[in-house]
């Protein structure tokens, strides 16, 4: 329809600039929500918004009332509720099949994706040539009331805590902690960013290339994104024998990486729909295999405690760089052309894909219990129980230390780790110290918001985390265990 009001590359790939900026903007809050609200109800919400925006869509399209910003808008809206729904439909997957389906699971549902991805969008060019577009947005709106439909029969289990619900500021600020203080998910979050800006040339310049450089009309574009779902398809039931061959997510994303360049500079050559088809082929299989793969990524890096949260961050920072990308690459097809464009997103992809794949994407994971036992502090005097709650003010917990100094070095290494498990966990603050007079003599504190918070500490360490402090611990000196205590914030 842009290439209707206005075909300049610019406000082509503002379409679908303005799609990706809300999740840009809302990824971090809908996360927070999602892990807040019942995420059933949450998602019914969100579907019930993007349905009404695209129901008006199609009406005003309908009605000839629609100018190139006007649509801008609209897209905008449904990007709005796109976003909402993102962090909270990702963060459902764990809870339907077991961790070690996860990652097939995750590509099932591209799988699932991408066959609507192979019809839709030939049914929609379809729609468009028979009807206008206002028969495709008005298809569009029916599909929405379909999932809202289905997530209504939803009969989901929430799970029950006898904590009170995390306050929606403090809800962002721990995920955004968890985030930083975990190596697994800054590297894929760094991964998905590079793979995802320079593959989004395709999505800002594939309208062009159908139009201007192949000389076909919505029939065609829709065909070619039906190529892509074609291989993303065949690719996605490919994946298990694929993992064969590339047995690490990090190898994987490489190697489709460098998939999705060649389809980028394939595509860019293009003069005829017959190697621009193979290029989307292509493009499709690099598409599923590397989303799918970092995806899988980031759940297997997050708990279910910060899950939604945490994959708001990640699906914020790779929308916000295929936002970045589309917008980026329209102005250089304006300004170099379609081809030098595509070319160059080609290279560069290729480039940073072989700069990045130092950063792992596995970890391994313990799920051994601990072999030693981890500090404890005395339980809460009686006179304060009853103003230890989440309006408490902050607390500071406190774990000293007695290491031979010969083991100074191997200390430092292992409270590195803890201090990571302390900001993954809730801390907003984290020390060592080391007494000057006695070097055997070492501190460990950390502060977390409330009271409420500290409680919520113990269910957010894994076996892993568990591991972890426990070699810290095991660094004590003598027969007694490092001493824990809990001081409360006080005004005077």
């Amino acid at each position: 329809m842009m290439t209707s009001l206005d075909p300049s590359p610019v406000m082509v790939s503002l379409v679908q600039a303005a799609s990706m900026l809300p999740v840009f903007l809302l990824a971090l809050p809908a996360g927070a929500l999602a892990d807040i609200i019942d995420r059933r109800i949450y998602l019914i919400g969100a579907q019930a918004w993007v349905l009404t925006v695209a129901s008006l869509l199609a009406l005003l399209t309908w009605a000839g009332m629609l100018g190139p910003w006007g649509l801008l808008f609209f897209t905008f809206c449904i990007g709005m509720g796109n976003a909402l729904n993102f962090p909270a439909w990702a963060a459902t997957t764990p809870e339907l099949v077991p961790r070690e389906d996860l990652v097939q699971a995750i590509a099932l549902n591209g799988i699932g994706f991408n066959l609507s991805r192979a019809v839709g969008p030939a049914i929609g060019g379809f729609a468009i040539a028979l009807a206008g577009t206002q028969a495709a947005f008005a298809l569009n709106a029916l599909c929405f009331l379909s999932l809202l439909l289905a997530l209504l029969f939803w009969k989901r289990e929430a799970p029950r805590s006898a904590m009170p619900p995390e306050h929606f500021l403090s809800a962002m600020r721990a995920g955004l902690r968890f985030v930083a203080a975990s190596p697994a998910m800054r590297a894929t979050i760094l991964r998905a960013v590079t793979f995802f800006f320079f593959t989004s040339a395709v999505w800002g310049m594939l309208p062009l290339v159908v139009r201007h450089k192949l000389g076909l009309g919505p029939e065609a574009y829709g065909g070619m994104l039906g190529l892509m779902g074609v291989g993303a398809v065949a690719t996605g039931f490919a994946l298990p024998a694929l993992r064969v061959r590339l047995p690490t997510r990090g190898s994987m994303v490489t190697a489709f990486s460098l998939v999705s360049a060649l389809a980028l500079a394939v595509l860019g050559v293009s003069n005829h729909w017959v190697p621009a088809g193979v290029a989307m082929l292509l493009f499709g299989a690099g598409w599923l295999a590397a989303a799918s793969t970092l995806q899988a990524s980031a759940q297997f890096a997050t708990p279910a405690w910060v899950r939604a949260r945490a994959i708001g961050i990640y699906q914020l920072c790779f929308f916000g760089a295929m936002t970045a990308g589309a917008v980026l690459w329209g102005w250089a097809g304006n300004t170099f052309g379609i081809e030098p464009a595509l070319l160059g997103a080609a290279v560069i992809c290729a480039i940073a894909a072989i700069g990045v794949r130092g950063w792992r994407l596995d970890t391994a994971t313990s799920t051994e219990p601990p072999r030693v036992a981890m500090p404890s502090p005395e339980a809460p005097a009686a006179e304060l129980r009853n103003i230890l709650d989440e309006h408490s003010g902050r607390v500071l917990e406190v774990v000293r230390y007695r290491v031979d100094p010969t083991n100074r070095a191997a200390f430092l290494a292992a409270m590195k780790e803890s201090r990571r498990v302390r900001l993954r966990c809730g801390a907003v603050a984290w020390r060592l110290l080391e007494d000057v007079a006695h070097p055997e003599r070492w501190i460990e504190l950390w502060a977390v918001e409330s009271w409420t918070e500290h409680l919520r500490e113990a269910g957010r360490l894994d076996a892993a985390d568990r591991n972890v402090l426990a070699r810290a611990a095991g660094f004590q000196v003598g027969d007694d265990a490092p001493e824990a205590a809990r001081y409360l914030t006080v005004q005077p």
